[in-house]
């Protein structure tokens, strides 16, 4: 069956790769351990880039390095979001009366921009099924629309090893899978890869 994946980076990182030795993820042999009877037309990666911080100045270098990696892999997009930052005043949990400055970051796009590429594949007929590598419950409708609508066959893969896939999202889903460990440590990158532009290192602290 030929099958589109959309991986929403994020959900992924915080879900399975954050303090774990697996982040140098090679995402065409992943989806191959996920989906072995399926033919992989496409493997769209939806990120932003991140902001380097006083705690992790090289937060960036390291994603930029991953991409990279990413872009040696003849089937896999990149989609890039991004990320705004403004001052809010919140509450404080101890004294709900009293507010605080504090900075906000927040992602924007990458769900949006997930939503309509997977909607625009099945409508234009791109592919048979569709694998939504998420856990965030913003896609439920997407799923529903490109079932009902488009007559496609979607599946969640959820990517948050510790937690049950959400109900929303997977209510509407044809099948639902379950990321492990497993899959993540037999689908890692060569420590060294090399591509047209030199070599491309996994980053030393990962």
């Amino acid at each position: 069956m030929r099958t589109i994946v959309y991986v929403d980076g994020f959900n992924l990182y915080y879900g399975a790769l954050k303090g774990s030795p697996w982040k140098w993820l090679d995402l065409e042999k992943l989806c191959r351990l996920l989906l072995p009877r399926d033919e992989i037309a496409l493997i769209r990666y939806f990120t932003s880039k991140v902001i380097a911080t006083r705690d992790d100045p090289g937060v960036s270098v390291r994603q930029e390095v991953y991409l990279r990696a990413l872009r040696t892999l003849p089937s896999v997009r990149l989609h890039l979001g991004s990320f705004l930052s403004h001052a809010v005043s919140l509450p404080l949990a101890s004294d709900p009366d009293r507010f605080v400055r504090v900075i906000k970051t927040q992602e924007k796009g990458t769900d949006v921009s997930l939503a309509s590429h997977l909607l625009t594949d099945c409508f234009l007929h791109r592919c048979e099924a569709a694998a939504i590598i998420s856990n965030d419950s913003d896609l439920a409708e997407t799923v529903v629309l490109a079932r009902r609508e488009a007559s496609v066959i979607v599946g969640v893969i959820n990517p948050r090893l510790e937690s049950y896939p959400s109900r929303e999202l997977s209510s509407g889903a044809v099948f639902i899978r379950q990321l492990k460990s497993r899959h993540l440590i037999a689908a890692q990158f060569p420590r060294v890869l090399r591509s047209a532009w030199g070599e491309i290192k996994k980053p030393d602290s990962w």
